[in-house]
């Protein structure tokens, strides 16, 4: 007999190439910055902005190679897939910290190709085809805060 996954209900509708599009984004200032995932998300249809800790600010040639790293991705036409697995099992392999304490026992994960994968209960594109192109449209750096905010859109 097989289980029913039982997972948390998700309280908002992303634009799936946005949203996918985020996950690459992320997965390349990681990459790029050695920083975590963003520290604050406002995802929309016509533009998106991304905050990241981050020790210095990107410099205009950084924010350039990101939006070259960020479209190579696109351009791979990568499947984005999920998998089901338990929060035991998720535990080393993901940042649990954002999951809220009455988070199901089972957990999604979203790939991106090979080049991501995090938790997330989020709508997604099915391949990073459909994705669009994307523009860093502005950036701003918090000296004190030690915050680098980008906001972007897909054309």
């Amino acid at each position: 007999m097989e289980q029913q996954i039982q997972l948390n209900d998700h309280n908002k509708q992303e634009y799936p190439p946005m949203h996918t599009c985020e996950h690459i984004v992320n997965r390349t200032m990681m990459n790029f910055f050695g920083c975590g995932r963003s520290v604050s998300a406002h995802i929309e249809r016509k533009k998106s902005k991304l905050d990241y800790a981050l020790e210095t600010a990107p410099t205009e040639e950084d924010v350039k190679r990101l939006e070259e790293a960020v479209n190579a991705v696109i351009a791979q036409g990568l499947d984005v897939t999920t998998e089901f697995i338990t929060q035991e099992e998720a535990q080393g392999r993901f940042d649990l910290k954002r999951l809220p304490e009455d988070a199901s026992e089972t957990v999604r994960i979203v790939k991106v190709g090979n080049y991501d994968e995090c938790l997330c209960l989020g709508t997604h594109v099915k391949n990073t085809s459909e994705v669009g192109t994307f523009k860093v449209i502005s950036h701003d750096w918090n000296e004190e805060a030690k915050r680098w905010r980008m906001r972007f859109k897909l054309q």
